[in-house]
């Protein structure tokens, strides 16, 4: 990622990393009312004596259309319908035990309403993603030389950047950090995480781990180092959206009420991987008893209740929604929205971008970002080696939807005529 200069980290969350590159070195009471009964009738029917001196009137509440749950329309190719209805959003403080480490910013837990919607059943592939720049001839955040003005976006002083240039290029994983030193350093030096990361010139999309890597062999893996800007450039181009955080647990609970993962309760039932995440102690142990040590293609752990994969673990998943750590104590019911602006209390300065789902570093010592009630704040401006997304079609908005999809088809027809001359 590119930006911040007060990077804090919880469990490998990525937020502030320009910075980190171009200034650090590389390495009412009352009950409610049925429908249609008048305000004050008595129980014959007859009209009671007004109580306006008494107490000021109260009008009815509209009523609210009941939730979209059948499917409107024919599922579209490679996504799932997830059928409207309420849920438990978010933990519940566990106290001083926290085994689990829930972090406040998922408290508190409360209901939410959704309307039906359609969800691509994987992330967004780099087989996906190629098609798009190839149609569109789009260059991500991290394809480009950043600008003082660029990183003014993010909510940072471009005077921190004067005769500063940072190459076009994203953050990657630091294969050269020393796990026992940083083991030793957790409870003393606020930072530590710092040592795991390195910005490296030239890595994007097409070249993951660096200028010398490829994707010729990782069509199917999630596409990776992409900011959220970038995802909604995708999003747009597909006739889709990306999906409220809302919407994004709720599929991930795959029909499920309170379990903590997309499958059940236990990390591991019957002693079986269901996602790609950290084995061992973060960050000396990296045991890889799942068989990945970076992301793994699509489709590579079974789904869940909704025939959605990689929901948990492999990459951690833009959502629409600004980041709030406050959010949900005044988040409204029926299809939350998220907050109207940014606000992380850690860096209050920097605009952030919800991402969900955990990623192939999250391990049990530091980050279980891998369960569904699990959030992140990332700068939306921003792209790692570990992030991606996955899209929605709202039924709205399915219009559009097919729009882009006969755009999209005929583009494909109109390139396979050219490639057979």
């Amino acid at each position: 990622m590119k930006g911040g200069l007060l990077w804090i980290t919880v469990g490998l969350g990525c937020a502030g990393l320009i910075a980190a590159a171009a200034l650090m070195p590389v390495s009412g009471a009352g009950r409610s009312r049925p429908v249609g009964e008048s305000p004050r009738t008595s129980a014959a029917g007859s009209t009671l004596p007004s109580l306006a001196t008494e107490v000021e009137a109260i009008p009815p509440r509209p009523t609210e259309p009941p939730l979209i749950v059948t499917e409107p329309a024919a599922t579209p190719r490679g996504m799932a319908w997830i059928p409207g209805g309420e849920f438990r959003m978010g933990s519940d403080w566990p106290g001083e035990e926290n085994p689990d480490r829930i972090k406040p910013d998922e408290t508190p837990a409360h209901d939410v309403a959704l309307d039906g919607y359609w969800m691509d059943e994987t992330e967004v592939t780099n087989r996906q993603f190629a098609e798009f720049v190839r149609m569109t001839k789009y260059v991500t955040f991290a394809e480009k030389e950043v600008t003082a003005e660029e990183l003014a976006r993010s909510g940072l002083d471009p005077a921190l950047f004067r005769n500063k240039t940072v190459k076009p290029g994203s953050m990657c994983f630091n294969p050269a950090f020393s796990g026992k030193a940083l083991v030793l350093q957790q409870e003393k030096v606020p930072l530590w995480e710092y040592e795991v990361w390195k910005y490296v010139d030239g890595a994007s999309w097409r070249h993951p781990d660096g200028p010398e890597s490829t994707i010729e062999d990782r069509m199917d893996h999630p596409v990776v180092h992409v900011s959220w800007e970038d995802a909604v450039a995708y999003c747009r181009w597909a006739g889709k959206e990306l999906p409220t955080e809302a919407q994004w647990e709720y599929a991930a609970r795959g029909g499920r009420q309170n379990e903590k993962y997309p499958w059940g309760a236990e990390r591991e039932p019957r002693g079986e991987y269901q996602c790609n995440y950290w084995q061992g102690m973060f960050p000396a142990q990296r045991l890889n008893l799942d068989g990945y040590q970076g992301t793994a293609p699509v489709k590579s752990f079974p789904a869940n209740g909704y025939g959605l994969y990689e929901m948990s673990g492999n990459v951690w998943e833009w959502c629409a929604d600004y980041f709030d750590d406050q959010y949900y104590a005044v988040s409204p019911k029926r299809n939350p929205q998220g907050p109207s602006q940014s606000h992380d209390s850690r860096e209050p300065h920097i605009i952030k971008r919800v991402t969900r789902g955990g990623s192939f570093l999250c391990n049990v010592n530091s980050c279980t970002g891998y369960r569904c009630a699990a959030r992140m704040a990332a700068e939306f401006n921003s792209g790692t080696f570990h992030t991606g997304f996955r899209c929605v079609v709202n039924p709205t908005r399915r219009a559009e939807f097919d729009k882009a999809q006969g755009r999209i088809d005929e583009w494909r027809r109109n390139a396979a005529e050219t490639e057979s001359q």
